[in-house]
């Protein structure tokens, strides 16, 4: 008898240890981590246990996903807030650098805008690369990763230079884009392809909404 013959025997005999009941005792099998021989019932107990405390290590990764989720939310909220109460372009420029750097910890913070019916005076306003202006509108998310263009780590200064990893965000309005937020870190681990967008996306529309309506 081969093994897939008594699995089948199994199967259609689901009473078969209640009839034989000393068999969960008789039997031996050996232990899933120091080999030793058990029997059924405690090898039962021991793949329930095993079971459960796989199930109590996901709950405890769901609750930090959670948590750590909740605190960025409150965070965007927070930046949220700060533009809805910007009553100038200078305002709406210090809730985003203030926000980004010193609330998401985002060590450079940088961003473009272009086609805008006023201008002002700053970094914010200086003439964008036709290379770039085509990169930010054939982009459907933001982008994540290594630094795409050195015209926008060019942007961060002297640290450009020292740039690893990027989160770069288009400013969009009624599908119109006019401009570019980029974020920037040294560590090539802290803007990646695979990571999730959700919240710089809203980040993004954010700033893209105010923008439009201050600049026109």
């Amino acid at each position: 008898m081969n093994p897939s013959d008594v699995i089948q025997f199994l199967q259609e005999n689901p009473d078969f240890f209640d009839r034989n009941s000393t068999l969960l005792t008789d039997l031996t099998v050996t232990h899933p981590h120091n080999g030793q021989a058990i029997s059924l019932t405690e090898r039962q107990l021991i793949a329930l246990r095993d079971r459960i405390a796989q199930l109590e290590d996901k709950f405890a990764e769901l609750l930090s996903f959670g948590e750590e989720n909740d605190a960025i939310g409150e965070k965007v909220h927070r930046l949220s807030l700060s533009l809805l109460e910007a009553e100038d372009f200078e305002s709406i420029r210090t809730a985003v650098y203030v926000h980004l750097k010193e609330d998401f910890s985002v060590p450079h913070v940088a961003f473009r805008v272009w086609n805008s019916v006023l201008s002002r005076s700053g970094p914010e306003f200086l003439p964008v690369g036709e290379e770039v202006r085509f990169f930010t509108g054939d982009l459907v998310q933001p982008y994540c990763g290594a630094p795409a263009l050195k015209e926008i780590t060019n942007w961060f200064g002297p640290a450009g230079r020292q740039i690893r990893s990027v989160a770069l965000v288009p400013l969009r309005r009624d599908e119109q884009t006019f401009g570019l937020l980029a974020m920037g870190s040294e560590d090539p681990e802290r803007f990646y392809p695979e990571m999730g967008t959700l919240y710089v996306t809203r980040i993004g529309d954010m700033v893209s909404h105010i923008l439009r309506r201050q600049l026109g």
